[in-house]
């Protein structure tokens, strides 16, 4: 007899593992405390303009994994758009990240990549050896002046703490490229569903197999009864936040409609900590092949993330490690479940990478089933 399976959250994770299972003969519940599925890539028609929303923010697909981009096309026309984000410092207008056109703009300059280079070699602040905070990361590599104009104002709104406070790792990489290119990722494959993320997930989800339970809320009790758990909610929610709850950043959308167009791109950040929000996001701009007569904008604000907020990206400081380390421990003792997705892992994740996770935690699934194998807590270490 085949295991009996629930999947708890109708996101990307939750999707292709309950499609997968579902294809290979399983049948399964699929659950989401919420009235629709696809999580916070959720998108939905604005009932005033036509235009098509990115409800929880904007999500742009890209990818180099030639694996995933062939997976998610299954299931939805995409089209092809590159991200060309903007941002507003000093009443000036750029483009990131700072490539050589946001440097000689900045600067005033007409510098070849090798000038610019050597440039900023030359004005970063070389006595930082082993930068250890988001700060001293930025002065090291690009110096006080980009760095203010572009880094402490939009990082202070956004973490809601001095980029002296967060750790040089959220800063991974030097964050300037010496040439023109102004696409904000450098993935091979990059586009936008035609017809919006929810009607991809909506069409995995749609299998005779999958029973879809919407507005339905599962805890640790409710799933005792299935063999098989594949948790994508907040992993300190399913412990009844018995460690204290996990931190999380959450944004908040004022919505405004205009006629024509509002800002003619779609992703303008503003760099300056005295504009309250960290960026105008214009949603037909995520549609360009549509033509809409009236246009929407989202102003989005950061804030820390509070009991009945949606929570949006995990902020992983020491303390946050202290506890997704007890959870850890906890949910290794539990048996049939696999925790998944970056609330269920409390992991800040790409599209791409949530479903490259959800097909490795599938095959594994399908491939140890019949063995009468126990699925692990999780297929990926969370605090690395």
């Amino acid at each position: 007899m085949k295991k009996k399976i629930a999947v708890i959250g109708a996101g990307f994770s939750g999707a292709v593992i309950a499609h997968e299972a579902a294809k290979a003969g399983y049948e399964l519940d699929v659950f989401d405390a919420r009235s629709h599925v696809a999580g916070n890539c959720h998108t939905e028609r604005d009932a005033e303009t036509d235009v098509m929303v990115h409800a929880y923010g904007p999500h742009i697909f890209h990818t180099s994994n030639e694996k995933v981009w062939d997976y998610i096309r299954q299931f939805g026309e995409f089209m092809p758009f590159v991200n060309r984000v903007k941002t507003v410092t000093g009443g000036r207008v750029f483009s990131l990240p700072i490539n050589l056109l946001t440097i000689n703009q900045f600067f005033g300059k007409t510098f070849n990549p090798q000038e610019a280079e050597a440039f900023l070699a030359s004005i970063g602040d070389q006595g930082i050896a082993d930068p250890q905070t988001f700060e001293e990361q930025a002065l090291r590599f690009v110096g006080r002046e980009l760095y203010e104009a572009f880094f402490k104002g939009y990082t202070t709104k956004q973490w809601g703490m001095h980029p002296s406070e967060l750790p040089a790792s959220i800063l991974r990489r030097l964050p300037v490229r010496f040439n023109y290119d102004d696409n904000y990722y450098a993935s091979k494959y990059q586009g936008m569903p035609r017809d919006g993320y929810t009607a991809i997930v909506q069409k995995m989800l749609d299998h005779p197999n999958i029973r879809l339970h919407l507005n339905t809320r599962m805890n640790r009790s409710d799933a005792a009864g299935y063999d098989q758990v594949f948790y994508s909610g907040p992993i300190d929610a399913w412990f009844n936040y018995s460690e204290g709850r996990l931190g999380y950043r959450t944004l908040d959308f004022a919505t405004e409609r205009h006629d024509g167009d509002y800002q003619g791109n779609a992703v303008i950040n503003y760099g300056d900590v005295d504009v309250p929000y960290t960026r105008i996001s214009e949603h037909k701009h995520f549609s360009p092949w549509e033509t809409h007569e009236r246009t929407l904008i989202f102003k989005e604000y950061s804030r820390y993330c509070e009991e009945n907020d949606t929570p949006y990206y995990p902020i992983r400081l020491a303390k946050e490690k202290t506890q997704l380390g007890q959870y850890i421990e906890k949910a290794q003792q539990e048996r049939n479940i696999t925790f998944v997705g970056r609330l269920g892992t409390y992991r800040y994740l790409d599209m791409h990478v949530t479903i490259a996770e959800a097909l490795d935690v599938v095959e594994r699934f399908l491939d140890a089933a019949p063995r009468g194998e126990a699925m692990p807590a999780f297929m990926v270490d969370p605090l690395g």
